[in-house]
């Protein structure tokens, strides 16, 4: 039977989010961000356990997440497809099998719920491929030409991708390895063999926390779960 693990691309800088250290140990509601991000995956009980990529250079990450669930490995490279492609190689290192699923969710969606993990592994065990939480666009959306518009792009059957993206072990490293480090999520590697991901409904609060306001956004939501 497959097993399920986790497994978190932690190796960025985070510069867009202004905070002048690296983003997943800015703290909110109390914690370092990536300390909410372990916590909720903790609750998910049929994952076997979850990898955390760290930067090389990373001395922080005990310090900030201290007793948190997960395996830290420090094995990232210089883009999210290098640090995945990494941590798959020390998954498969620890016992993980080609056939086993690998849950890939970024560090900086630190208000992600067990129960979405679990709606996403429950519409994706007996899938051929695997899927993603994503969310219907449901906003209009514009082609921009410098700060104009130049055209109203049709919205309909558009999603926005989340994560997790729950893949095979060995479909996401070989998919990675033929996308090469341009890609900017897994399932647009995926893609590229040619194969169909499922989209599983995600939820609007699954976002990720890029810029200085994500932040008082992500404080305020998870301070009324306390």
């Amino acid at each position: 039977m497959s097993r399920l693990f986790a497994l978190v691309p932690c190796a960025g800088a985070g510069v867009r989010a202004g905070a002048g250290v690296r983003k997943q140990y800015v703290p909110i509601a109390g914690r370092a961000m990536v300390a909410h991000t372990l916590d909720a995956l903790s609750g998910v009980a049929r994952l076997e356990g979850t990898l955390v990529v760290l930067s090389p250079d990373d001395d922080e990450f005990e310090r900030h997440a201290p007793g948190r669930a997960g395996w830290p490995c420090r094995c990232g490279g210089a883009t999210r497809a290098e640090s995945v492609a990494n941590g798959l190689h020390e998954l498969s290192r620890r016992g993980a099998g080609d056939d086993d699923w690998v849950l890939v969710h970024d560090a900086a969606r630190c208000l992600v719920r067990a129960q979405w993990v679990n709606r996403l592994i429950d519409a994706c065990a007996d899938h051929p491929v695997g899927g993603l939480l994503a969310l219907p666009v449901a906003d209009t959306l514009k082609q921009a030409t410098g700060d104009g518009v130049a055209m109203t792009i049709d919205r309909a059957g558009k999603w926005a991708a989340q994560t997790p993206q729950m893949f095979r072990l060995a479909v996401l490293r070989h998919a990675l390895a033929k996308a090469g480090a341009d890609v900017t999520d897994e399932s647009s590697a995926v893609e590229r063999l040619g194969l169909v991901p499922r989209l599983v409904l995600g939820d609007f609060e699954n976002f990720k926390i890029t810029t200085p306001g994500d932040f008082d956004v992500a404080r305020r939501l998870l301070e009324t779960l306390k």
